[in-house]
């Protein structure tokens, strides 16, 4: 009965601050992230002014210029949040600050962190601004409502999980300024994520020679050496559909080309196309063989056409995560408060995206994902216009969360 009435105080306090927790959000939907091009050091200061103005030290931990030119970004600066209250367990939690740019069709200004009908709109109102939020006020619940004599807390915010997140978590980790015992990373409310897709991308530059449009015979079209890559590609992409995954939530592999650029003018023969790609893993599969095959299949698609030579360079390998052992306490618990707070049961499966929280895992952390958010990603318009969150949703999750930190914690 006590603990019953400590998850009751965790909830009410939750309730008395709603507003500030939503204001908290606006102020971090209104500071931009886009990446490309990547200048993400502003949204992390906005956000250390925020969290300061709790009264909470913050850690700024600024990633050297040149990695950051390298990755093709802009500026990177991690946060660490660190509240110790004895000896015990480690808990962090991780959100990612940077998001893809808003593109068109937006009914609501995509940085207004605009409330209406309940909701919540802007860019990251759902992936993963919002667990900024669930995050920060879960803590502050639990160190209000039921505060720690022992454990300790970790609040990591992170800049650069839509190109892998190596310079985020990877890089905190790298550089050995954290070592938590148990991670949860941000996600939706719905669902407990503990494996997901693992994802390969590569850029593939395709070479020609450049010719006079009134001679063409005189050159090597680059954009037709292309153009047998892609039907190739493509071919292969049906075949991923009879390869299943055994993980619920994830079905089978596929491929994605999602960018083309070449040519120099409508009279010229092209003389050069470049070709960038995406390929997801599930679980199952070996990276290294996935690559091979790929690169096989686009080098017989050049060797067709005489005269075509490739560069192929690889721009990202995230490994598909899997889930350790040492998660039980954290899935459990969620998966329990979940079921209370929501009313219903709160499955356990993975998904077909790939997070940072797999660099936890692959350093030999227990993570699992949960957060504010939908039951799904088309759900909640992530990565396209008029993004948003369902205010209620960001309420119920920041409920279990901080319930979930009074078990684990301490």
């Amino acid at each position: 009965m006590l603990r019953d009435n400590i998850y009751a105080a965790l909830d009410a306090w939750i309730d008395a601050h709603f507003d500030q927790q939503v204001a908290f959000l606006q102020e971090l939907i209104r500071v931009p992230t886009d990446t490309p091009p990547g200048n993400n050091a502003p949204h992390a200061e906005r956000t250390a002014e925020l969290l300061a103005a709790l009264g909470w030290q913050v850690e700024r931990h600024a990633v050297p210029a040149a990695q950051v030119r390298a990755a093709g970004l802009e500026s990177i600066t991690n946060l660490i949040v660190r509240r110790r209250y004895g000896a015990g367990r480690t808990v962090a939690l991780n959100a990612h600050g940077d998001v893809v740019p808003p593109g068109e069709g937006w009914s609501k200004p995509p940085y207004g962190g605009v409330v209406e009908d309940g909701r919540i709109y802007g860019r990251a109102a759902a992936v993963s601004k919002s667990d900024f939020a669930t995050y920060v006020f879960a803590v502050r619940a639990l160190e209000a409502a039921a505060p720690r004599s022992a454990g300790a807390v970790e609040l990591h915010f992170t800049y650069d999980e839509e190109f892998g997140g190596e310079l985020g978590p990877g890089w905190l980790l790298k550089q050995g300024l954290t070592r938590p015992d148990l991670v949860l990373c941000a996600s939706f409310a719905y669902q407990i994520v503990t494996a997901h897709n693992g994802c390969l991308q590569m850029e593939v530059t395709v070479h020609g020679k450049m010719a006079h449009a009134a001679i063409p015979h005189t050159g090597v079209d680059a954009l037709l050496g292309a153009t047998r890559m892609l039907n190739a590609l493509y071919a292969e992409n049906e075949k991923y559909k009879a390869i299943r995954s055994e993980v619920p939530g994830i079905t089978h592999p596929y491929l994605n080309v999602g960018l083309i650029e070449g040519g120099t003018n409508t009279n010229v023969v092209p003389g050069k196309v470049v070709l960038k790609l995406d390929r997801r893993m599930i679980p199952e599969e070996d990276p290294a063989k996935v690559e091979a095959t790929l690169r096989g299949v686009i080098e017989s698609a050049a060797a067709s056409m005489p005269g075509i030579t490739l560069d192929i360079r690889r721009l990202l390998l995230a490994r598909a995560l899997q889930p350790l052992a040492g998660n039980a306490p954290l899935v459990q618990a969620l998966q329990r408060h979940g079921a209370e707070v929501f009313g219903e049961p709160i499955p356990i499966t993975g998904t077909p995206l790939y997070t940072d929280a797999r660099l936890y895992c692959e350093a030999g952390i227990p993570a699992a994902l949960y957060g504010a958010g939908p039951r799904t990603v088309l759900e909640s318009n992530a990565k396209r216009a008029d993004e948003n969150l369902l205010l209620d949703d960001l309420r119920r999750a920041t409920k279990v969360v901080a319930r979930t930190l009074h078990d684990l914690v301490g």
